[in-house]
């Protein structure tokens, strides 16, 4: 406590120092600053006023990663509250850190939930889902918030698809999201496989699954995977696909 409490004496130090020329560079740029006072109010709001004087002194970056440390320690205490107070602390302070976005979903949707599920001090089993899912949609929100404010970041997408599939049992929408993911330049080589994997389980999408996984089987050797050899002859089943165009029942090792 002591070594956070000199970090943020020595952060305000600095920006005390830095407030006469920053004040000259703002009089020079009137429009800008105009622009700005929104968002800076929206952070005050958030990080309280020593939080907020740092942050325009120039020390977002290491007034964030502080907080993430706390957050931490918070997480390894299981203080959710407290995780989560931060996390909107970080995120505010750097929002283009995916990092920050993906981490405090991670969190909430997964740790503070099945904390909330396992709570021997309620009871209740509907009051302890009622937690449960509001801490989904607490990860779900960070995630939504977390996309906008860094659209071509495809680790975000995927964060939600997997929420989605694995927290709300939503194909449709983690189909959605990994093929969002896939479309991005750094996307990662399997978002459009899991996409596909995804639609398969959806009713009424059976027959665009389907053309997916065969346009990826047909791809070559490397995308012949279990799980596609699995999904695809699931669907051919299904879709009652003709003899001589399914795929040969003997498959690659791979």
């Amino acid at each position: 406590m002591t070594r956070a409490l000199l970090a943020l004496a020595t952060i305000l130090i600095f920006g005390v120092l830095k407030l006469p020329a920053e004040r000259a560079l703002a009089l020079e740029q009137p429009q800008s600053r105009f622009a700005d006072s929104e968002s800076n109010l929206n952070l005050r709001e958030k990080i309280g006023q020593a939080g907020f004087v740092a942050a325009l002194s120039g020390f977002r970056a290491m007034l964030a990663d502080l907080l993430f440390i706390q957050a931490h320690v918070a997480w390894q205490r299981t203080e959710w509250g407290r995780v989560l107070f931060l996390f909107r602390q970080v995120t505010a302070l750097q929002p283009h850190v995916p990092l920050f976005w993906d981490t405090a979903a991670w969190h909430m949707a997964w740790n503070a939930s099945v904390a909330a599920m396992n709570d021997p001090n309620q009871p209740r089993l509907a009051l302890r889902v009622k937690a449960q899912r509001e801490y989904f949609a607490l990860g779900k929100d960070f995630l939504e918030r977390g996309i906008k404010n860094n659209p071509d970041r495809p680790e975000l997408y995927e964060a939600l698809a997997r929420l989605y599939k694995e927290k709300y049992k939503e194909h449709e929408r983690a189909a959605e999201y990994y093929a969002k993911a896939a479309t991005l330049p750094e996307a990662a080589p399997w978002d459009r496989r899991f996409s596909a994997y995804e639609l398969s389980y959806c009713e009424g999408r059976e027959r665009e699954a389907y053309d997916r996984l065969r346009n990826l089987y047909n791809a070559g050797e490397k995308e012949r995977l279990p799980t596609l050899i699995k999904r695809l002859k699931f669907l051919e089943d299904k879709l009652d696909i003709p003899q001589d165009e399914r795929i040969p029942d003997k498959q690659s090792k791979r």
